[in-house]
């Protein structure tokens, strides 16, 4: 345990303890979200609180990554058990080169998604709650039988508030978004976000759907992509 409270690292062996690596990532990445500029309201509410847990692995979009990455996202469940109480929050950052551009990021993004359900699938089914076709509203990823809306960040994103000093998946579960519109909470926070974002940047961002309208995939990567891009995704 870190001595700010946050979990840094699921021990992997025991013994195992969060590294130099580990601790220069969370500060960037607190730095970067309690900005005072940083749009997203949900974000700041985890950093603020250390309702987060992170890791750090390789290159991103290796297969290596996937079997660590899936061990940790278990516990992560096995933590924040259903129903979670508040926004929480796994971070995975990568090392290794860096990606180009936009397009390099999101390849890479979805080959590291792709490798974590290659590994899932062996133990655990399709959370029940949310459809595996990517092209479905109603779809997530999903992970240890939960589902989580995923946020890439990289050095190289056009969204500022997407622009991390390295490669980074956001794990947000899908059940605390449906507890916010539960609440009536949802298109509050939705429009002070969104109005946050284009004090920000000058725009709003053009992938931003609300949530369960229409799939989310596109949303991932951060890039802006056209109605003919086609997920690369098989949940097959």
């Amino acid at each position: 345990m870190d001595p700010s409270g946050v979990r840094l690292r699921y021990p992997k062996r025991p013994g195992d303890q969060p590294d130099e690596t580990d601790r220069q990532a969370v500060d960037a990445l607190r730095a970067h979200v309690l900005d005072a500029d940083y749009p997203c309201l949900m974000s700041r509410s985890v950093f603020n609180r250390d309702a987060f847990r992170l890791s750090t692995y390789g290159e991103l979009g290796h297969a290596d990554n996937a079997a660590l990455l899936c061990d940790d996202l278990y516990a992560f469940c096995a933590e924040f058990p259903a129903p979670v109480q508040g926004a929480v929050s796994f971070i995975a950052c990568f090392g290794g080169a860096m990606p180009g551009n936009e397009i390099d990021f999101e390849i890479a993004l979805w080959r590291q998604l792709q490798a974590i359900h290659d590994v899932d699938r062996r133990r655990f089914s399709w959370c029940a709650e949310v459809d595996c076709t990517p092209d479905s509203p109603k779809f997530s990823f999903s992970v240890g039988g939960r589902a989580f809306f995923i946020i890439g960040m990289h050095p190289q994103a056009s969204r500022l508030a997407r622009r991390t000093p390295m490669p980074a998946i956001v794990f947000n579960l899908h059940e605390q978004f449906v507890e916010l519109r539960a609440s009536g909470k949802f298109d509050g926070v939705r429009d002070k976000v969104q109005a946050r974002d284009k004090l920000l940047q000058g725009s709003i961002n053009p992938m931003a759907a609300d949530f369960g309208e229409r799939s989310e995939v596109a949303q991932y990567s951060g890039r802006s992509v056209g109605t003919d891009w086609v997920c690369p995704f098989n949940p097959a």
